[in-house]
Order: C-alpha cells, then sequence, then structure tokens
C-alpha cells in the first residue's frame, strides 16, 4: 500500500497538508488535521449595561449641543415661508393683474392669501374676496419682537415704525401712522393699505417681525414692505459691538 512504503508519496502529502516522520523505521505518516475549537466568550450584564450608558450619554451631549441649530433652522423656516409668501402674493399680482391680499394673524400665527376679483362690468360692484391659501409659522416662532430688540424709529429696518408694534402695515405718505395687519399687492407691483377695491387705496409701507420668545436675541428677523414700488426686504438682528442692530440678509 501507498502509505506502508518506505517512499512519500507528494499527492497523499500535499493533500492531507502535514506529515509525522518516524526516523527508526524510515517511515513517514501524515498527521491528522483538526481544528482548535475557541471557547465563544459573552458580554456580561454589567458590560452591557456600561456600553448602554455611554452610548446614552454621548446621545444627549449631542443633541444639546444642536438645539441651538434646531432653534435656528425654525426661525429661518419662518422667515423664509413670511418671505416667500409675500413675494409670491406680489408676483401673483403683476403676473395675474388682479388684487391680491396677504392677512397676517399674529395670535395664531398664520398668513392668509386672498384675491380680489374684478368688478361686474355691468353693476360696477366688486365681489367679496376669495381665499387662496393660508400659511403657518413654526410651533415654537411668531410674530413677535424680542423683548431686547431696538426701539425707535432710527433703528428699525428701513426705518418704518418705531419697533413696538409685530405686524405694522400702513405706514402712508399721506400720514398713515401704521399697526395694520392687511397689504394689498396690486397688478403694477405696489403695495396699499386696500382701503378701495380696483385701487387699492394708499401706498403702504411696513415691517413684520419675527421672532422666538424663548430664544437668543439673534433669532429675531423682519421684513419690510416699501409701498410705491412694492419692494421687499428681509433683515437679521445681530450684535454689532453690543449694540443690537438690524442688518439686511
Amino acid at each position: 500500500m501507498l502509505l506502508m512504503s518506505g517512499t512519500r508519496s507528494a499527492p497523499i502529502l500535499a493533500f492531507l497538508g502535514r506529515e509525522r516522520a518516524f526516523p527508526e523505521s524510515g517511515t513517514s505518516f501524515p498527521e491528522r488535521l483538526y481544528m482548535k475549537s475557541k471557547r465563544q466568550r459573552g458580554f456580561s450584564l454589567l458590560e452591557m449595561m456600561i456600553t448602554v450608558a455611554i452610548g446614552l450619554t454621548i446621545a444627549g451631549i449631542t443633541f444639546i449641543s444642536m438645539m441651538p441649530m434646531f432653534n435656528r433652522n425654525h426661525i429661518d423656516l419662518a422667515y423664509d415661508t413670511t418671505l416667500a409668501v409675500l413675494r409670491d402674493t406680489r408676483h401673483l399680482a403683476i403676473s395675474q393683474g388682479h388684487e391680491y391680499i396677504v392677512v397676517f394673524d399674529g395670535n395664531r400665527g398664520t398668513m392668509t392669501v386672498e384675491y380680489q376679483p374684478p368688478a361686474d362690468p355691468v353693476t360696477f360692484v366688486y365681489p367679496g374676496v376669495q381665499l387662496v391659501n393660508t400659511y403657518s409659522l413654526p410651533k415654537d416662532t411668531s410674530f413677535a419682537i424680542h423683548s431686547n430688540s431696538p426701539t425707535g424709529a432710527a433703528n428699525a429696518p428701513d426705518g418704518l415704525g418705531s419697533g413696538a408694534t409685530s405686524i405694522d402695515f400702513g405706514y402712508t405718505p399721506v400720514g398713515g401712522t401704521g399697526g395694520s395687519s392687511t397689504i394689498v399687492f396690486m397688478p403694477d407691483g405696489s403695495a396699499r393699505d386696500g382701503t378701495s377695491p380696483g385701487n387699492g387705496g394708499n401706498y403702504s409701507s411696513g415691517v413684520v417681525y419675527l421672532t422666538r420668545p424663548s430664544g437668543v436675541i439673534t433669532d429675531s428677523r423682519a421684513i419690510t414692505v416699501w409701498g410705491a414700488t412694492g419692494r421687499i426686504r428681509g433683515w437679521r438682528l445681530s450684535v454689532i459691538s453690543g449694540t443690537n442692530t438690524w442688518i439686511q440678509q
């Protein structure tokens, strides 16, 4: 037999992998191959508890460190929504050739867009306005002024108002004192006070403020509308040399 001979069999040894030699007999036999089993060791309850505690601690630190970013995202969303509503409504008025109205509700934190249909060609009577859409601010933001916001016309965005009223439209060339929560965009792009359907009434400029009442001072935004042209600007409250100042975005 091949295994009892004194000559190595290369194919068998190559297949079996290793051999064991017996010098006294001049014969070599392949050594039986085997796998060494390893003891599988699991985690103890204490190790699991420590791992979970470390994970929860890291998650808590991460959440706390990211809270300012989450809060800033909310006020940015409120600002972007308000700015888009005003600009889109003005664009509708220009492109469709009709009056469009934006009504702010400070208590509910909403903006309602309305459409003024044209007058009846026979009676020349204007029908009632029609609802287009209603938009809401994020729950932790509102149309409000931060307690540390600067006051006085000299410090107000675009010099409109005194910084004391959160929704403050209605400043007109003929002495309007502001305080209105309604702005009307005309087909020519101007902003009016809406006192007369068909011509919108007087040019109306104004400002609306947004903030997080429980937030920091830099969580404040403002948007201004200039009546004669309908120009819309966005503002951010920043701290410059220790002074709270409105900066155009």
